[in-house]
């Protein structure tokens, strides 16, 4: 298992940054009306607030600044969608086309937990701080 632990901080890189990325697309597709989706009207509850969640937050996930409260606050916002928009349909993802929504709402949960990983901004920045202070000293 040593070989597994070597990579975990880097594999959950990977995953914070994939996931954070096709997060913040979602958004700028329904913000924006790219991507092969429409646009949502501005400021109309839930639509255009949900897509603006999803596409900073995916956006401060993905570079990893913000990282925890960012995942914890899209986590949130696709539970809401789930309980809200899909589960009326049906009771199983399978069912009611949730999926999308309870898989990010699962993957930033974990994020949330688990921190930012490797090559996150918020880890250059602070280690930046503590170079800075040191020269000073």
């Amino acid at each position: 298992m040593n070989v597994l632990e070597r990579w975990r901080d880097e594999v959950l890189a990977v995953f914070r940054i994939v996931v954070g990325f096709l997060f913040a697309c979602h958004g700028a597709a329904g913000l924006f009306g790219v991507l092969g989706e429409e646009r949502v009207a501005a400021f109309v509850w839930p639509s255009w607030w949900a897509a603006a969640i999803q596409m900073v937050g995916g956006a401060l996930v993905m570079v990893g600044f913000g990282t925890r409260v960012a995942a914890l606050l899209c986590s949130g916002s696709m539970a809401y969608a789930y309980f809200s928009v899909h589960q009326v349909d049906a009771l199983l993802p399978v069912q009611n086309g949730g999926e999308k929504a309870a898989l990010f709402a699962f993957a930033f949960l974990l994020i949330a937990f688990l921190g930012n990983g490797a090559w996150a901004l918020e880890s250059s920045l602070s280690l930046r701080k503590r170079e800075l202070a040191a020269a000073s000293d």
